[in-house]
């Protein structure tokens, strides 16, 4: 957007104030903003990488199954670790509304134990472990993407105030200031030579009516 044009008006300083007032009240709110932000997704970030390390285990785990999955004998280990719910909450960071990990919910796990492998209970319950971490991984994420994009958003508006706004504010504010002071200046100079021409002028027409009078008989 195309600056404003400059008036050198008072009309005009008064408003330069109150925006340069406007930006300066605002600045610390949205860098107080920013360091909350800042700090909760570092929190966040360490969290993902708790949550990645934790998953990472519970697959290490299943590794031991990996070349029997295929003999379940009917069991549907796969359909039976699948999250049949992933429960959040809410709560707002810094005014940004995010999802928060409560658990998740699975199918009843029904089953012969006669007819199935001794280790389906074992796959069931790492693949279970896999998919819960791997929920809670996901809703971090989205907290992390939520915040970060908020964040960018927070530090533009900062270096705008900071770096734009005020100082343009400030300098606009100097340039009207020296300019109404060389017109009021001006004004006073002009005043000063009219105030001077009249005073001169009234003394060459007295000057002229007391010669006159000194000429008549």
């Amino acid at each position: 957007m195309a600056q404003r044009k400059l008036k050198f008006t008072r009309p005009e300083l008064k408003r330069r104030r109150d925006a340069l007032a406007r930006f300066s009240r605002y600045l610390p709110m949205l860098k107080l903003k920013q360091q909350q932000l800042q700090l909760t997704l570092r929190d966040i970030e360490r969290a993902r990488a708790a949550a990645a390390e934790a998953l990472a285990e519970a697959r290490a785990r299943l590794d031991r199954y990996r070349a029997v999955l295929a003999d379940v004998a009917g069991a549907g280990v796969e359909r039976l670790s699948t999250c049949a719910e992933v429960r959040t909450g809410s709560r707002s960071i810094a005014g940004v509304k995010i999802p928060v990990f409560e658990g998740v919910r699975f199918p009843e796990a029904r089953y012969s134990l006669f007819a199935t492998p001794p280790w389906v209970d074992a796959a069931i319950a790492d693949l279970r472990a896999i998919n819960e971490r791997k929920a809670a991984v996901d809703v971090l994420d989205a907290q992390h993407r939520l915040l970060r994009r908020e964040f960018v958003k927070i530090v533009q508006r900062v270096n705008l105030f900071e770096k734009i706004k005020i100082p343009e504010a400030k300098e606009a504010i100097r340039v009207i200031r020296i300019q109404l002071g060389d017109a009021l200046t001006a004004a006073v100079g002009r005043a000063k030579i009219a105030k001077s021409m009249c005073a001169e002028a009234g003394t060459a027409s007295e000057t002229g009516a007391a010669r006159e009078a000194e000429a008549a008989p």
